[in-house]
């Protein structure tokens, strides 16, 4: 219902209340990240509250001496997001050490099933792989039926959540994609967290169902308030849900009368007539970094980090609905205060030199464990430091405090880290492509259609030019008019993406105008008024991009540069075009 974070700014509800709907959680759901790659910090968060309340219904039941444990279920947007939350808990990133015991997680989604029934399909084709060799088909068989065996046992695992003597009794975390809308009957679970988008109340009730099996059919006699007389009445039962967006409200309706006409849309499409001003782009997805072999810090340059403690949920609510509302007489309240204790300040050091490791590993050259051990050293003095800042101040110069709010940022202290280390220590970069499509082109646009603003184009490839505003529409006629300019196309609908990360998350930076000038050069270019940190922090990945390309070299050469100022656009293009001419 609520915690002590500042709520979402257009709902007014708690950030927990719909996790996927925040803006920067589903910019990292939604992209092909690696397993080890951190969540966010708010879903690390919302686990950390959810965990903690979910440990405290494990030992209730056990004290109540019941076989089987409570367990927790995560309904994810796509396999990429389940394998994270299965290495947050087998790495112990999300540290609840009753949820992080690996064979009493069950990850199952669509991926998975897939390989569980192409491993049962091996044993039909036994036969069609003998050899001459008695003994080698004796081996092949004993393998696929083992195969075959630990299908089924994942099928029945499944099937068998929370039932004492079968596969699935001792399960505690269910970790699932899409897989557990329907058909799936388990009794005991007792939480839910939601990390995907929930389209319609009917999803909705469909996940929350998973959690409204009812265990117990024991009633009670009491007194009907009413009419006086005794009844009976099953005892209550919840399940405590974080990311679904449940509702027994109805939606109001709308107003009397047909819904009026729809705004006139224009085709926004490249022109085959002007072939001749298509820009072409390499479609790099990461870039790698070739390290130095000893690493070094120089604490002089590293930036301050800023933790706000309005922004991280140390305490939650939860009310059963009743009737369509909450509630409030019966509030649930979730606190992490304990979690401070249980993470020294050591603990904290060496799991988030750890997770800087896990992001270097696959670029370091040399010895590992040396890897390991210098950022230990890095981390140590970098948490000692006092370039880890807190707001509000005062409140938070407490010890215990401190170390709660970095420990539910710990995303975004690995990555403030993480970029210092690899600013300094980079030897060169190395561009990785797309291996299906590692060049783009404005020509593989797609249609769409928009009711923007919008005005047809002299020198772009695509038909016309839609305006976010009347800067870019001042814009757009100076890249028409200027002779620097041989070819230039908006943003918009292309592809062109730079991923950058920033207060641990990885997003997409997408710069505002390409330009191909008279000269050769491929101008990058960015208009913006404010200068805010998140903008420096994508021009810095704009300029790691830029130098990439430019060394790997084969796609001409690419420079960036930003307009603050309506106008400046035309002074840009001609000093860039200049230094071009001279070199």
């Amino acid at each position: 219902m609520r915690d002590d974070a500042v709520p979402d700014a257009k709902t007014y509800k708690s950030r927990l209340y719909h996790i996927y709907n925040d803006q920067d959680v589903k910019d990292d759901l939604n992209r092909p990240a690696n397993p080890e790659e951190p969540l966010p910090d708010l879903v690390l968060n919302a686990y950390y509250l959810l965990g903690y309340d979910w440990r405290e219904a494990y030992k209730a039941w056990a004290a109540a001496g019941l076989l089987t444990p409570p367990v927790m279920i995560t309904v994810c947007n796509r396999t990429e997001t389940a394998a994270r939350v299965k290495h947050a808990f087998d790495s112990r990133r999300i540290h609840i050490d009753e949820l992080c015991d690996p064979e009493r997680i069950l990850h199952i989604d669509s991926k998975v099933l897939a390989q569980a029934e192409a491993k049962e399909e091996l044993v039909e084709t036994v036969t069609e792989t003998e050899t001459d060799d008695a003994a080698a088909d004796e081996d092949i068989l004993e393998r696929k039926l083992t195969k075959a065996e630990q299908a089924e046992l994942l099928r029945r695992t499944v099937d068998t959540v929370g039932r004492v003597g079968q596969p699935g009794e001792k399960i505690r975390s269910v970790i699932s994609v899409g897989m557990l809308s329907e058909g799936w009957d388990a009794k005991t679970v007792t939480h839910i967290m939601g990390l995907r988008a929930f389209s319609s109340q009917l999803l909705c009730e469909q996940v929350v169902g998973r959690g409204l099996r009812r265990t117990s059919y024991e009633v009670k006699k009491t007194v009907d308030p009413y009419t006086g007389q005794e009844i009976e009445l099953f005892e209550p039962e919840y399940v405590n849900i974080f990311g679904v967006p449940f509702t027994f409200l109805p939606h109001e309706g709308g107003q009397d009368g047909p819904p009026p006409p729809p705004a006139p849309k224009t085709a926004v499409e490249p022109d085959p007539a002007k072939r001749q001003y298509e820009i072409r782009w390499p479609n790099v997805v990461h870039i790698d970094h070739v390290f130095h072999p000893t690493l070094s810090l120089d604490f002089s340059k590293v930036q301050s980090l800023t933790l706000d403690a309005a922004q991280t949920a140390q305490v939650a609510e939860l009310a059963p609905i009743l009737e369509g509302k909450p509630d409030v007489t019966n509030i649930n309240r979730i606190e992490l205060e304990r979690l401070a204790r249980e993470f020294r300040t050591q603990r904290i050091i060496f799991e988030t030199a750890r997770d800087v490791f896990d992001q270097m590993k696959r670029d370091w050259p040399g010895n590992k464990e040396l890897l390991l051990a210098q950022l230990v050293l890095l981390v140590g003095e970098f948490i000692g430091s006092d370039k880890i800042k807190i707001d509000p101040p005062l409140f938070y110069q407490d010890e215990l405090r401190r170390r709660l709010i970095i420990t539910l940022n710990m995303s975004r202290v690995v990555q403030h880290i993480w970029e210092a280390v690899r600013y300094e220590n980079t030897e060169r970069l190395e561009p990785i492509f797309d291996r299906d499509h590692p060049i783009r082109a404005t020509g593989e646009m797609r249609t769409w259609y928009t009711g923007k603003p919008c005005e047809r184009t002299k020198k772009s490839h695509i038909n016309v030019c839609v305006f976010d505003s009347t800067w870019e529409a001042s814009d757009a006629f100076a890249l028409d008019e200027i002779d620097a300019v041989e070819a230039w196309v908006k943003n918009d609908h292309l592809g062109f993406e730079v991923l950058y990360v920033y207060r641990g998350v990885v997003r997409k930076y997408r710069p505002d105008f390409l330009v191909r000038l008279v000269l050769g050069d491929t101008l990058i270019l960015e208009t913006k008024g404010q200068d805010a940190e998140q903008d420096r922090v994508k021009r810095r990945y704009l300029d790691e991009w830029v130098q990439a390309v430019n060394t790997k070299g084969g796609f001409g050469r690419w420079r960036c540069a930003v307009a603050k100022s309506p106008g400046e656009i035309r002074d840009i293009l001609i000093k860039t075009n200049a230094t071009k001419e001279k070199g």
